[in-house]
């Protein structure tokens, strides 16, 4: 009998991947005209994703990096691109008097995000004029960001050695043409082009995802770009908790690996070197009732407030979220629960009950530096570009998230985004400086005193006399979630922990409650407090070195 013809389909997919990697090899042999990641979105869907595991990008790779300001009347501005390793831009400012607002690419192909559609054509507009040359493969293109603190727009390059141009038709007003003029336009390179971008999301969407596959995304992702490791612990995986031995102020350290929460904690702890992504703490009141006292916590409305929640009820929820929550109970150390006023931690509770949580300096407890506590590509530049276009898209959530801090540091009140810049810019300041100025535990927002999950915890500490006799001299609004549980005020004994919180097992110092995964919190309990403790230390992974007294 004669042999059955194959499939024509898996024959055609074979050809495909054997043209695939003989053009690979080619392209290698002849210095990169050519590159596999170039025709991914050209082949079977099949086929790209068994070849992107070999050209896919990171996660890092969606956040546009900053090359060039160009500015009108200097030097053209040069950097090296993704896929076009020369490129050259000049700014050129065009008079007052012609039609029309907003940004254009040469072929229209230019978008952007501005505040004021009807900008008045009387202060004239700009052109960037940009080159690019030697390209690495014969399908190249970069996609960049142009960016002011009054707008952003987009624009890509395909053609080499070709004069490409992008206009700014009409500022936006007098003093984005002032800004310009003296800093220039910001240019951004998205490091991996618009395919890179879309493989990117790939690594990033699932993070958020709450299934198995969103949790296996979540752990490679923090396994390579913080280098955590995931040992599974024994059985149980829950701790059967006896509230006589948890005391007020114990802390507890929560770690969310699927879903929702899970995707943004994991973000976040890239970002500051924390493992853990929220934060809570035991108190017991008079009657021996234990509660958790939590900023973060989500109401019925959606709202995130701080709130005090009955252990059995907190716990039930933490038994069933569907995040997969990893949960650690920090003891405070027997010297430190000593000197702990329960009576003020409580006072200081009711105080806060029922507040929203600390949007207004989240942000700012994580920049301690000029340039030392971004991930890269991430930047100053950058912050400035996205606190700009969120102004413009949701000027209500900026003023939470930033513009009241950033009055604050300057001693203002009620300026917008581009009222701080210009005045941070009258004082001599630039407005990286502006973001590293410390908060102050004593700063009063519009909504009361603002504080992130730790921030709240830490404030109680202070309340309470924890941090004594730094008391004064602690601003706990500049502690990250890594700086609390790095504080050496914990249990520090194992021999003291409970029986039923599997220290010895797991080879832990801390008691571990809940999880499959043991909880890793590098150097753990190892700082003693000390005066202004936490507002000049860096975090740039994937390190996060901090050195000693910052």
């Amino acid at each position: 009998m004669a042999a059955a013809p194959s499939h024509p389909r898996r024959g055609r997919l074979l050809l495909i991947v054997v043209v695939a990697l003989l053009l690979r090899a080619m392209a290698v042999a002849a210095a990169a005209a050519f590159r596999a990641r170039d025709v991914l979105p050209l082949l079977p869907r099949r086929v790209a994703w068994q070849l992107m595991g070999a050209t896919a990008h990171s996660a890092v790779d969606l956040l546009p990096s900053f090359v060039a300001a160009v500015a009108p009347g200097g030097a053209p501005a040069a950097w090296r691109g993704a896929c076009f390793a020369d490129n050259q831009a000049v700014l050129s400012l065009i008079p007052g008097g012609g039609a029309g607002s907003g940004a254009a690419g040469r072929n229209g192909t230019g978008g952007g995000i501005s505040g004021n559609t009807s900008s008045s054509s009387s202060l004239g507009g700009a052109v960037i004029h940009l080159k690019t040359a030697s390209p690495e493969s014969w399908t190249c293109m970069d996609l960049y960001v142009f960016a002011t603190p009054y707008r952003i727009a987009w624009d890509y390059y395909m053609r080499s050695n070709e004069n490409h141009t992008f206009e700014i038709k009409a500022w936006e007003e007098a003093a984005e043409l002032e800004y310009v003029k003296q800093h220039g336009i910001a240019v951004f390179l998205m490091p991996s082009g618009m395919l890179g971008m879309l493989l990117s999301l790939v690594d990033v969407i699932p993070l958020f995802s709450n299934t198995g596959w969103g949790q296996d995304a979540n752990l490679a992702f923090l396994k390579k770009h913080m280098g955590t490791s995931f040992q599974k612990r024994s059985q149980p995986w829950s701790a059967n908790i006896r509230r006589e031995d948890v005391h007020s102020g114990d802390f507890l350290a929560l770690s969310k690996i699927r879903g929702r929460w899970g995707g943004f904690q994991t973000l976040e702890k890239w970002v500051t070197g924390a493992f853990a992504g929220h934060t809570a703490v035991f108190l017991k009141d008079e009657n021996g009732t234990l509660w958790v006292a939590e900023s973060g916590y989500e109401n019925k409305k959606g709202d995130e407030i701080i709130s005090m929640t009955p252990w059995d009820e907190w716990w039930g929820m933490a038994l069933k979220d569907d995040s997969n929550p990893q949960i650690a109970l920090l003891p405070l150390h027997p010297d430190v629960r000593a000197r702990f006023n329960e009576s003020a931690a409580w006072n200081f509770a009711r105080s806060m009950y029922g507040k929203p949580y600390g949007y207004h300096n989240m942000i700012f407890s994580w920049i301690d530096t000029m340039s030392e506590n971004y991930p890269p590509p991430l930047d100053s530049n950058l912050v400035m570009a996205i606190m700009s276009m969120w102004t413009r898209l949701q000027p209500h959530y900026a003023s939470n998230m930033w513009n009241e801090a950033l009055n604050k540091r300057l001693g203002t009140e009620k300026l917008d985004l581009h009222g701080i810049i210009t005045e941070t810019e009258r004082r001599g300041l630039s407005f990286n400086q502006l973001l590293t100025i410390p908060e102050r535990d004593d700063w009063e927002y519009s909504d009361g005193k603002s504080t992130t999950c730790v921030a709240f915890i830490l404030s109680m500490y202070k309340a309470a006399g924890v941090f004594a006799p730094f008391t004064e001299s602690i601003q706990v609004t500049e502690f990250t979630i890594r700086d609390a549980y790095m504080l050496k005020i914990f249990e520090d004994n194992q021999t003291r922990l409970p029986g039923w919180c599997n220290a010895a097992a797991d080879m832990l110092p801390f008691c571990q409650i809940l999880g499959e995964y043991k909880m890793d919190l590098p150097e753990y309990n190892t700082i003693e407090p000390y005066a202004n403790m936490n507002e000049n230390c860096p975090s740039a992974p994937p390190t996060y070195n901090r050195p000693a007294g910052c």
